[in-house]
């Protein structure tokens, strides 16, 4: 795993616009950065892949674990939500409401076993810039390359396979601002592209007529795939209304991933597993540690510790309201002083690609940038710790 810098396209601006993705500066800073990149060798993608794939087997065991045992109150979920969670993992004939991606953020610095940060297994977000942008860069800058990355084909297909599963039209639900309305005009396209009749609508207005959901013109809501947090839809005025509607992409089971909880449970079930970082519900039982709160966003309210020392803190957004979890603190690497976090994406639950997030600091926020990696066989190992 080496990290390289490079010359950009002199006009790599207007082509990342015309690809779809104009927020490539956020807030006056680069955030798509194509002066640098990350190389892999084959061998590494194979380790990376087979990992993501095997902690979403552990993953999925933990969701059962939870639904078999009821213990719902350890991950703080609201009653109202249960009878949703345990249909949702029950439908489909007993397979399972479908998902169509996921995103798990892995700490890997090119020399150890990859480990499970967190799970953004409900409303991730970098999608567009993981599966076309990248892409693109690819084939345009170093074209016998490979990159991993089959983001948008497994996409089309998954959605192709979901067909049968929901009625049309899909509605696609985000809120009104730019990264969450770029995320889900995408994956609307991608639902054309497999030939899904799909109709967007901002979150805030969907209705309800005191049977069903509906849109801003009255017509009744079978199917969304919504960019926004379940943990906040259940404690909402419409909370009690949600188990009315069937079909909701990414399905309520989804809850127990997306939820922080789940890193000290999966130490439980799988303690000493190489992919699975040590973490618990409680202080006091490690001495470095990332404190995390159980439900947060974009590295808002997490801390590190090390030795007895906090030396870093995320910015404050007041979550940790329900809690925190204690995970075991990775001696991050840093590759010549930036700190990179793989993010590993899921379509239907299977492993399709990376995109990896660089910060100047040791936690990764919104604000840190997207930066582009491609794999070869041979590539030069150069880890700077």
């Amino acid at each position: 795993m080496e990290r390289r810098v490079i010359t950009p396209r002199h006009d790599w601006k207007k082509k990342v616009e015309e690809a779809g993705f104009p927020a490539h500066t956020m807030e006056g800073q680069v955030y798509w950065d194509e002066s640098v990149c990350y190389v892999f060798t084959s061998e590494e993608i194979d380790m990376l892949e087979a990992s993501t794939n095997e902690l979403q087997r552990l993953c999925l065991e933990a969701v059962e674990f939870v639904i078999n045992r009821g213990c719902y109150d350890r991950f703080h979920i609201p009653p109202n939500a249960i009878p949703l969670i345990e249909r949702s993992w029950n439908a489909n004939k007993g397979e399972g409401a479908p998902s169509i991606y996921g995103r798990m953020d892995l700490f890997y610095d090119g020399q150890t076993p990859p480990k499970l940060l967190e799970y953004n297994a409900d409303t991730p977000t970098a999608l567009i810039e993981s599966s076309i942008i990248q892409w693109a860069w690819k084939e345009e800058t170093n074209p016998s390359a490979d990159q991993w990355n089959s983001i948008h084909e497994k996409l089309v297909a998954g959605w192709q396979d979901l067909r049968s599963y929901f009625s049309e039209p899909l509605y696609l639900a985000s809120l009104d601002n730019p990264e969450d309305v770029l995320t889900v005009s995408y994956m609307q396209d991608v639902a054309a592209k497999a030939g899904v009749k799909t109709k967007y609508i901002e979150i805030r207005d969907i209705g309800h007529d005191g049977k069903r959901f509906v849109d801003l013109q009255g017509f009744t809501m079978n199917s969304i795939f919504k960019l926004y947090p379940w943990e906040w839809m259940v404690r909402e005025d419409f909370g009690a209304k949600i188990t009315e509607f069937e079909t909701w992409i990414e399905p309520a089971w989804k809850m127990i991933l997306s939820n922080k909880v789940l890193l000290p449970l999966l130490w439980e079930l799988f303690p000493g597993h190489e992919n699975v970082l040590p973490a618990f519900t409680e202080e006091g039982h490690l001495q470095s540690f990332a404190k995390k709160p159980i439900l947060s966003r974009e590295g808002c309210n997490i801390q590190l510790w090390e030795d007895g020392k906090m030396i870093a803190e995320g910015p404050d957004r007041r979550y940790g309201s329900e809690g925190f979890v204690y995970q075991e603190l990775c001696r991050t690497s840093r590759f010549d002083g930036k700190t990179p976090i793989l993010g590993s994406w899921l379509i239907q639950g299977a492993s399709a690609g990376c995109g990896v997030r660089e910060s100047d600091g040791l936690i990764t926020s919104n604000t840190s940038r997207f930066v582009p990696h491609f794999f070869t066989e041979a590539a030069k190992r150069v880890v700077q710790i």
